[in-house]
């Protein structure tokens, strides 16, 4: 049985920092291009970055310059640090394992707010 299991999210002042983690199970991590998804209420589900299998990072604008993703292999473990947050980011956020098939991960909550 797949499972994505997102943590890390929580309430944040606008400035500060979060780091969430997805431990994924089931699946040959090292084969799969995992990504962080946000969706923030009333809007779509939105790409923030992804990391390849081969541990190449990309980013959206929505990701760029503030959010960084990385991965670990040993610990089938994908991660976004977010620093700088701003009220904008509020948001659910998803984790996403991308190969052949497609799984999705339960999402975190992460709320910037003074």
């Amino acid at each position: 049985q797949v499972q994505l299991a997102a943590s890390g999210g929580g309430l944040v002042q606008p400035g500060g920092s979060l780091r969430l983690a997805c431990a994924a199970s089931g699946i040959v991590f090292s084969e799969y291009t995992m990504g962080w998804y946000r969706q923030a209420p009333g809007k779509q589900r939105e790409l923030v970055a992804v990391i390849t299998s081969g541990g190449r990072p990309n980013y959206t604008d929505s990701g760029k310059g503030r959010f960084t993703i990385s991965s670990d292999n040993a610990k089938n473990t994908v991660y976004l640090q977010m620093n700088s947050l701003k009220s904008e980011d509020t948001a659910v956020y998803y984790c996403r394992a991308t190969a052949l098939r497609i799984y999705w991960g339960q999402g975190t909550q992460v709320t910037v707010s003074s």
